[in-house]
């Protein structure tokens, strides 16, 4: 499957308008513990049978899942390095979180799903973590498909990040997660990036997106890494695509590279690693793509 993805990540978008249309196999077994289903903020829990927010029923409905990541993993929790983000989201959306299987039930009224950050492997002693199953993909591409909108996250190397099976789900899409990185840098977008030209993306590491041009779901390379743009610590610097979307049927797909750089860190550039991106337009890239991605009003213009 490899062989069909383009290495450059073309085509790109050809139009300054609209896209067309970061410690912690198979699936266990197992009922789900007090502690992961704590998950589930008792703020957001309340909805009803048509999966919108009781409280906020004129918003579309935005699911943080927490399904494929492992037990006792604490990267991007929603009440602790996501908390930011998290809240922000709920200026237009009514955001659900919670870890349950993502089956047409649990997706029922959900107008975008957000991944990220998928674990490969257990954390300590807990059970090994779902990854991306057959009947995974069927759901998931049907979801999309009816028009649903699906955002998904990758990381760097040893950030138990599960890529074969989530690639299944991808190659869906024609896009395809890679073992080649980029170090965190300062991304200033080109001005004819559509959506989200002209801003600055604090981009903290991670992998390269290779696309598949003759998928019927026309993945698109929306940002592509500017070798001119140094990381100003780390030697890694990827010539590919950093960020993509792709339009299944109905529905709107974003994949992205990083997943810190919508940390509380990274909005508050205070970086990590000994890196602090200053000057950043994190969030506005973010509101951007989730609106374009749940087929909500254009708020680049």
């Amino acid at each position: 499957m490899a062989a069909a993805f383009s290495q450059r990540c073309s085509p790109q978008f050809r139009s300054a308008g609209r896209p067309d249309s970061e410690s912690g196999a198979g699936r266990p077994r197992h009922p789900f513990s007090k502690q992961a289903l704590s998950l589930i903020l008792g703020g957001l829990a309340a909805s009803t049978s048509s999966g919108w927010s009781a409280d906020s029923a004129a918003k579309p409905v935005l699911l943080y899942s927490r399904y494929y990541n492992a037990e006792g993993e604490n990267r991007y929790l929603p009440d602790d390095t996501y908390k930011q983000v998290i809240q922000r989201l709920r200026q237009d959306f009514a955001v659900r979180v919670h870890n349950q299987p993502l089956t047409r039930e649990t997706l029922a009224g959900v107008k975008l799903l957000f991944i990220v950050n998928p674990s490969d492997k257990a954390v300590g002693n807990h059970a090994a973590p779902p990854h991306v199953s057959v009947a995974d993909i069927k759901v998931l591409t049907e979801f999309v498909g009816q028009g649903g909108g699906l955002i998904v996250s990758g990381n760097q190397e040893n950030h138990n990040l599960e890529v074969e099976e989530m690639n299944k789900l991808l190659a869906r899409f024609g896009i395809q997660a890679t073992n080649l990185y980029t170090d965190a840098k300062k991304l200033v977008l080109p001005q004819e990036t559509p959506l989200i030209g002209g801003l600055r993306w604090a981009y903290y590491t991670g992998n390269l997106l290779l696309l598949d041009p003759t998928n019927p779901a026309k993945p698109r390379a929306l940002v592509m890494n500017d070798l001119s743009q140094k990381p100003p610590k780390g030697t890694r610097d990827q010539a590919g695509c950093l960020l993509a979307t792709a339009e299944p049927g109905k529905g709107r797909v974003v994949v992205v590279t990083d997943s810190g750089w919508l940390a509380d860190w990274a909005f508050n550039e205070e970086g990590i690693g000994g890196v602090a991106i200053k000057g950043q337009d994190n969030w506005e890239i973010f509101r951007r793509l989730t609106h374009w991605a749940a087929h909500l009003p254009d708020v680049s213009r």
